[in-house]
């Protein structure tokens, strides 16, 4: 009798232990699939508020679209014509938008990024004809920026702001003398006369240098072509209009340079009639700013810069 009681208190014992356990198991994948549902309800509301935060009030009956174009104008920037022409587009292309503000802050950059972001706001224009854009030039909008600008129907200052320097550069530095001082010797070999064209190592080519200063001329006469294109009639050409001065906002717009005054708000007021701004700037998310931050830093460990060649700055 007493080994039949062991037995069974044996048997009870292990299925209370095999109950606690299965208890224990079904407590975690409990909590497994809580958390599971709450990182997958933080996602989407993460993405869900990321999507209003890049278009503002959409759903708003009319509004003024809104793109920035800050800082150096070049690949691979938020400036670049990858991140502006999908905005300008987008911007375009909703029914509800009544006008485009260009917010540009830009001390300028690449005359290649420049001239493609300034052909595609022309020909967003003349598809949407009835959809006005306008540059509100924030404290910069020289060289380039100002290369982007001249395609708007409207260009807007501050007084204060910095606009023009209709102008084109090439720099670079010689290191000749130094190596003399060091007794370091170059010893450059190329296929072709000249390969090695302005070589910061190598003595200084006059016949080389008279072509960089020509191809220099036929750039900045395409940037000519291009402000008297955009700004027409309104422009007062004097001496320096071309030269690669910078004026103030007030200055530009004695000129010509500019049409007004007014800021991203005062625009979408009284000029385009739509209070209710849309950002359709592109937005960077955190993977891409970490990639190019990583890139940027090893390019710099390494000696190499992402500007180099002609520059509208």
């Amino acid at each position: 009798m007493s080994e039949n009681n062991n037995w069974e208190r044996g048997v009870l014992e292990k299925l209370a232990m095999s109950a606690i356990q299965e208890q224990r198991r079904a407590r975690h994948w409990g909590i497994f699939f809580k958390v599971l549902t709450f990182g997958y309800l933080f996602l989407v509301l993460f993405l869900i508020m990321g999507w209003f935060d890049n278009k503002d009030t959409v759903l708003s009956d009319k509004h003024t679209a809104l793109v920035d174009m800050q800082g150096v104008i070049a690949p691979d920037t938020a400036a670049s014509a990858d991140f502006i022409l999908p905005a300008l587009q987008d911007a375009f292309e909703d029914k509800r938008t009544q006008g485009v503000i260009l917010r540009i802050n830009s001390p300028g950059g690449s005359p290649v990024q420049a001239g493609q972001i300034n052909d595609e706001i022309r020909r967003l224009r003349a598809k949407y004809p009835q959809i006005p854009l306008h540059v509100v030039v924030e404290d910069i909008c020289a060289s380039g920026g100002y290369y982007v600008a001249v395609a708007a129907d409207k260009i807007f200052v501050d007084k204060a702001s910095l606009i023009g320097s209709v102008g084109v550069l090439m720099d670079g530095f010689g290191f000749t003398g130094a190596m003399e001082k060091l007794g370091v010797e170059r010893r450059l070999l190329t296929a072709g006369a000249n390969k090695g064209f302005l070589d910061p190592f190598s003595p200084a080519n006059p016949e080389q240098q008279v072509y960089a200063q020509q191809m220099l001329s036929e750039i900045h006469q395409q940037f000519i072509d291009v402000v008297r294109q955009g700004r027409g009639k309104r422009l007062k050409e004097t001496p320096d209009t071309f030269s690669g001065l910078v004026w103030n906002g007030q200055r530009g717009v004695e000129m010509g340079l500019a049409d007004g005054y007014g800021s991203v708000e005062s625009v979408a007021r009284d000029v385009i009639k739509a209070e209710d701004i849309v950002d359709f700037t592109m937005k960077e998310d955190f993977t891409e700013r970490l990639a190019k931050r990583f890139g940027a830093g090893v390019a710099s460990a390494l000696g190499y810069s992402a500007q180099g060649g002609v520059s509208l700055r």
